[in-house]
């Protein structure tokens, strides 16, 4: 016989923090849950921003299943601009989406508003460029539960969007940025055709550019100007907490398993020692981790850290050497021989190199390079002793003494990550009872789920009492190979009967299942929000940057006010210079250019070569935004 209890309590309190992982497949989704991950984000078989992300909807499926097993969430982005053919595909899509479990959707295209959608919950996504407590709150209005803010958002302007909202507030944490605004980025489709705002871009910014003013001086050449460093906000976590970010999201749909692993982990453990500090906050989902490594953020693809404009304006933003991954200073090389080198390590950060691991260098020195052509070169570590390391073969000939390495892989590290590296455990609760014919077991989470499991049997005196107990409980703790891990152990028996091995081991799987069978029965996910009919949209006029991109959205807006709407810039019909992109990243505030900073300076006109094209650069000093000008190639 089993009984099932039904706890109360409410799913997604304002208490309640998200730690929310990338899920490039339902198994590196499953990896990330079992790192401590509250929620994955996925995409579909299609219209997620990253297009050779897709996963089948069997796959998500078996995804839900895990996570919900846990009590965490999948969303699936669905977050490109849409046609009206594809429209009519998404719709089919959502359905299949919510039958798999799916928790909810992540959304760019105002489009699929307009569909008969199922009772699924909508996330706004960084597409939908949202920077104001009045685009927020209309997106509230029209039934979003989340919205994920832009990354370029200061603590003061959070603070005053969480201020004029309820709906949960997104926040991205980690990871790769984007150097435009999301959602107003066009210079992909411009010269490539692959659209941002399709899943396709072909990450033009990445690219070294030279920087010239208009009267054609030159005041960079071959660097990658456009490059930012990678989000790190683990030192303005509690500072977030306090703005009203509830979801802390990891970027990375197209980074490596080890990378979800070791970040996850790592932003695990620090929002858990925030809440072990402030008890009124709560993780969003079920299980603490147990780790056979020591996270490092540090030690995973990186392109160096910076914490934006979280604190402002501040330099740091961008490394223009390189938009690889350096990793740790290692020191600099001391010695040289035949196929070795040595390395003085004073004030490195990467500590004792391994063998296998690693290194990366420039070959020139860039800081005194005047007109930089350097290139970043990798070798690999044969063996490693001390301080001296040994290749394979002869030392390359452009690596010189004075010259400053970077461990890019830390081949031990990688090994730990590449083998089961945590697991993740429910606390349970057992009482062990008599019943009129036998035995009971009631097994609980910490989560108010519970289950009795109980069987017809003899009960018999046991011989010797204080060893009958002894068994009795060593048989009820042992939950391995199950996701459970023993809490309290109660055993309330009239006397310790003796109860044989087999009997009480079945007892207990029958009650583990049981509990899991109503964890499973007890799950509820997030309800779709109530829509506002008449809900005015900010804005009376939308331009080619509100991505309308077919008529379902361009009616969804009609209906909440704006007056005239552009089409897409997808649908190529501005042939003439437009702003390609719109960035808080300043190139005059990056080379000390600034009028703002240096009111003594004229405030030239500059240009970007990127290849042979030449785009414009257009400062809006009262915004302190840069536009990247240009016209449609192709």
């Amino acid at each position: 016989m089993v009984q099932i209890y039904t706890p109360a309590q409410s799913l997604h309190a304002d208490n309640m923090l998200e730690l929310l992982a990338p899920a490039k497949n339902a198994d590196y989704g499953i990896a990330a849950i079992s790192h401590g991950a509250d929620a994955v984000y996925i995409g579909g078989p299609a219209f997620g921003a990253r297009a050779t992300a897709g996963n089948s909807v069997q796959d998500i499926e078996r995804l839900c299943r895990f996570a919900h097993g846990y009590g965490a969430q999948v969303f699936v982005a669905l977050n490109t601009i849409l046609s009206d053919q594809e429209l009519q595909q998404a719709d089919k899509l959502i359905g299949e989406l919510y039958q798999a479990g799916t928790d909810a959707l992540i959304v760019q295209d105002m489009g699929i508003l307009q569909l008969d959608l199922p009772p699924i919950a909508l996330h706004a996504s960084t597409q939908t460029d949202n920077r104001t407590p009045e685009k927020v709150a209309f997106l509230e209005q029209v039934g979003f539960s989340q919205v994920v803010l832009a990354r370029e958002l200061s603590l003061e302007q959070i603070q005053a969007i969480g201020a004029k909202v309820k709906t949960r507030l997104e926040f991205f944490i980690h990871g790769a940025l984007c150097v435009s605004y999301s959602g107003l980025c066009n210079l992909s489709h411009a010269y490539s055709k692959r659209s941002a705002n399709r899943g396709e871009c072909s990450q033009m910014c990445r690219l070294p550019c030279n920087l010239k003013t208009r009267d054609g001086e030159v005041l960079a050449e071959n660097q990658h100007l456009l490059s930012l460093k990678d989000n790190n906000q683990t030192d303005n976590l509690q500072a977030l907490i306090h703005a009203g970010i509830r979801s802390f999201k990891i970027e990375g749909r197209l980074k490596d398993l080890s990378y979800v692993k070791n970040v996850t982990a790592h932003y695990r453990q620090q929002l858990d020692a925030i809440m072990a500090q402030s008890p009124a906050l709560q993780p969003s989902s079920h299980g603490r981790c147990e780790y056979t490594f020591t996270p490092n953020p540090d030690k995973s693809f990186n392109r160096g850290k910076t914490d934006y404009f979280v604190n402002q304006r501040h330099g740091g933003l961008n490394d223009f050497r390189t938009p690889k991954y350096l990793g740790q200073s290692a020191g600099r090389v001391s010695r040289i021989g035949k196929d070795w080198f040595e390395i003085n390590t004073d004030g490195a950060e990467a500590g004792a190199l391994h063998n296998g691991d690693g290194l990366c260098y420039f070959t020139i020195d860039f800081a005194k390079a005047v007109h930089s052509d350097a290139k970043l070169s990798g070798i690999r570590v044969n063996r490693a002793e001390g301080n001296r390391v040994w290749l394979a073969a002869a030392v390359p000939g452009d690596l010189r003494v004075g010259v400053e390495l970077f461990r890019n892989l830390d081949h031990d590290f990688e090994n730990l990550l590449s083998k089961e590296s945590a697991k993740r455990l429910l606390d349970a609760d057992l009482q062990l009872f008599d019943t009129d014919d036998g035995l009971g077991l009631a097994i609980s989470d910490r989560h108010g789920n519970r289950a009795e499991v109980c069987i017809s049997c003899e009960r018999q005196t046991a011989n010797d009492p204080q060893k009958a107990q002894q068994h009795l409980y060593a048989s009820l703790t042992k939950l391995g190979g199950t996701r459970y891990r023993a809490g309290n152990v109660e055993i309330v028996t009239a006397q310790p009967w003796f109860v044989p091995a087999a009997l009480l081991n079945g007892l207990r799987r029958d009650a583990v299942a049981a509990l899991e069978q109503v964890r499973e029965h007890n799950y509820q996910r997030p309800q779709p929000c109530p829509r506002d009919p008449n809900a005015v949209f900010p804005q009376k006029y939308l331009s080619y940057l509100g991505n309308v991109n077919n008529a379902s959205a361009k009616a969804f807006y009609e209906q909440h006010g704006v007056i005239k709407i552009e089409p897409s810039y997808e649908q190529n019909q501005l042939l003439e210079d437009t702003p390609l992109m719109i960035t808080k990243h300043c190139l005059r505030y990056s080379f000390n250019l600034c009028p703002k900073e240096h009111p003594e300076l004229k405030a030239e006109p500059m240009q970007l070569e990127v290849g042979n094209d030449t785009l414009k650069l257009v400062f809006d000093c009262l915004k302190c935004e840069m536009l990247v000008v240009g016209n449609n190639k192709l």
